[in-house]
């Protein structure tokens, strides 16, 4: 499953990042805000309509993505302790 389907509030930890290329300057930023294997992220919310932007929480800090970033974040949900 990647980001974009992932349900509001629903634990999950991060996979790994689609790259388009083997330069992929989209797939190194996501990278650098913290999207790593392992890193546990959540949606906390979307844009009107289901829209953009995607307030994304990975670790304890929140980001504003595109759904076609997200989209490039593969992730893993968690089971409910």
């Amino acid at each position: 499953m990647n980001l974009c389907q992932l349900p509001r509030r629903t634990p999950a930890l991060v996979e790994d990042i689609e790259s388009v290329t083997a330069i992929d300057p989209i797939a190194r930023r996501l990278a650098e805000l913290g999207f790593v294997p392992g890193e546990p992220v959540e949606v906390v919310a979307a844009g009107p309509f289901g829209g953009d932007p995607l307030l994304v929480q990975v670790g304890y800090t929140r980001f504003a993505l595109r759904r076609s970033e997200a989209a490039r974040v593969h992730v893993r949900v968690t089971p409910a302790a």
